[in-house]
């Protein structure tokens, strides 16, 4: 038996019993159910691709993500292990789905814990169902609430990450680069500490896609993904923009009623400036979603924790003369220290580059 499946049967055989007097069991028992049921979905990629029945479109796809995956070990360092090498049909749209909360007067991201990944700033759920009910919970306790649909995450080594259908009809661009960013996570994680991770990972996925369209023969490709890059960027800007003018007003000591009004108001100038740079994108729709409902701290605080560290990671990795292995070497090292010395050290890299 391969240690993956051991590791596999020690989950689903030890954790619900361990967790019988926690209070949260019952999350912990969609999270342990939910990834079971992605496991009894998964096949090997070379099963899926010898099989007749298998779509013919599919088995392209398929073929292209092995491509990548090699790629992903040889010319980037990322593990070579079982990840991404298996394929798995969720029926479903996304993979998960997270809540993230904030209260009605910050945009500090409320904290949940794990076990195993310590603590993050949402709370992933596998049914949407389930995710709605807890975000309504957190909204009647007078939070703002937003619940965004992930097509992938991370076990962070734990086991063997599969190909989902929920991202495998990408663009191939999108697909190379959302495999960069999760194999990232199995690199180097700092517990307790999203921004951190998430911008350690942005960091490699940008890396990694410079690398990979370095050989490729289609400027057009690379020409539609950089157009898609540029407005992603405009876009994050924006949403750090804002929350950094709102942390500033929630920092102030007025009244709440007029710091109540004034919040409106920032977040109608937000909708305004996008609709302004939405025109920019030549009518690009793509985050009109995301103004669909009113947005709040929550939705802002989402978008920006991914990228407010990338700066100081790229300096780390020009300052190791682009050399992966070496970079991966010295941010292990910072995963390993204490937050506040962590963040010294990243503030050192590139002054100003964060202030929490």
């Amino acid at each position: 038996m391969t240690g993956e499946a051991i590791r596999r049967l020690l989950l689903a055989a030890v954790l619900p019993s361990f967790l019988g007097g926690c209070s949260n069991l019952g999350y912990y028992w969609q999270s342990v159910s939910g990834q079971l049921g992605i496991w009894q979905r998964e096949r090997p990629v070379e099963e899926v691709l010898a099989d007749p029945a298998s779509a013919p479109a599919l088995k392209e796809r398929l073929a292209r993500v092995l491509e990548i995956r090699a790629f992903a070990s040889r010319e980037l360092a990322l593990p070579d292990n079982g990840s991404y090498r298996r394929y798995a049909d969720l029926g479903r749209p996304f993979a998960a789905w997270n809540v993230f909360a904030a209260p009605e007067l910050s945009v500090q991201l409320l904290q949940s814990c794990y076990l195993f990944a310590g603590c993050v700033s949402y709370r992933g759920y596998f049914a949407k169902s389930d995710a709605d009910q807890y975000a309504a919970t957190l909204a009647e306790e007078g939070n703002d609430v937003y619940v965004g649909g992930v097509p992938a995450y991370s076990t962070l080594g734990w086991f063997a990450d599969p190909v989902l259908n929920t991202f495998i009809h990408y663009p191939e661009p999108e697909i190379a680069r959302l495999m960069f960013h999760e194999l990232a996570h199995q690199v180097a994680y700092a517990r307790d500490d999203t921004v951190f991770n998430e911008s350690f990972a942005v960091a490699v996925e940008q890396e990694g896609m410079r690398r990979w369209f370095a050989g490729r023969p289609d400027p057009q490709e690379r020409e539609q993904f950089e157009r898609a890059r540029r407005i992603r960027s405009e876009f994050t800007a924006l949403m750090q923009k804002y929350r950094a003018r709102l942390d500033a007003l929630y920092r102030t000591r007025i009244a709440p009623d007029a710091m109540r009004v004034r919040k409106r108001e920032a977040f109608a100038e937000l909708e305004s400036e996008y609709r302004r740079l939405r025109e920019q994108w030549g009518g690009y729709s793509g985050y009109d979603a995301w103004f669909a409902e009113t947005p709040n701290n929550a939705q802002l605080a989402s978008v920006a924790v991914y990228s407010q560290l990338v700066p100081a990671f790229e300096s780390l990795l020009a300052r190791e003369g682009g050399n992966l292995s070496r970079f991966y070497t010295e941010v292990k090292a910072l995963a390993a220290l204490p937050k506040t010395e962590r963040y010294a050290r990243l503030r050192a890299l590139l002054p100003g580059v964060a202030s929490i």
